[in-house]
């Protein structure tokens, strides 16, 4: 059976110095898979405040989803963590690739000020931990492109209620980690966010008794 449907996941391109950045490589090694009878599209985003949004919003229309999840590199954290919420607020403690530093600037000028993500977040993380991959939930996707990104996807699609999306966070991989910071092998990461898509294609409603979280 040909699938008609797609589900979109991006990852951002290397940035802070680094040659590689594991979220554009899952993307990549997932593109054109098949998964829950969808074709998956992976996309890379710029590590730019507005150009990332604007790429994000390009290859929604080009695809046409229903799905999107957003993918962006967490380093020192020890698993994968789905975030549960988009803040509107830019606030960079370092400049992007481009050179810009926003301190207190809004995401959207007038928009609310957080959005949840519509993934069922604690399902992932049940999911992932039964097949013993470290997996929490996150409260807090920070101030820097990878909220930026987050909430814009979110405004985007608040009136398409068919096309559900959200922002999972991965730890450094094996081969980019340094001086013992936690990481996992990027097959591992693959195959969890792979994991993480289908529970997302096929959980209507999410769990209520999943306590693990990041800060």
């Amino acid at each position: 059976m040909t699938p008609t449907k797609t589900v979109l996941v991006t990852g951002f391109e290397p940035f802070g110095g680094d040659e590689r950045n594991p979220s554009q490589e899952i993307a990549a090694k997932l593109d054109g898979t098949l998964l829950h009878r969808r074709r998956v599209v992976g996309g890379v985003l710029p590590c730019g405040f507005g150009a990332s949004r604007t790429a994000l919003q390009q290859q929604i229309r080009r695809c046409r989803p229903e799905l999107v999840i957003c993918l962006g590199l967490a380093g020192g954290r020890n698993g994968i963590t789905p975030e549960r919420v988009a803040i509107n607020v830019d606030d960079a403690r370092i400049p992007d690739n481009a050179g810009q530093r926003p301190i207190d600037r809004p995401v959207v000028r007038g928009g609310p000020a957080a959005y949840f993500s519509t993934l069922p977040i604690k399902a992932i993380v049940a999911t992932l931990r039964a097949r013993a991959v470290p997996a929490s939930v996150s409260q807090t996707a920070g101030t820097f492109v990878c909220n930026h990104v987050f909430y814009a996807l979110m405004h985007q699609l608040r009136h398409q209620r068919r096309i559900r999306g959200g922002f999972i966070h991965v730890p450094f991989s094996a081969e980019l980690a340094r001086n013992g910071e936690p990481a996992l092998e990027l097959g591992q990461m693959v195959d969890a966010i792979a994991q993480a898509i289908e529970v997302s294609l096929r959980t209507r409603r999410d769990l209520r008794d999943e306590g693990g979280q990041v800060q």
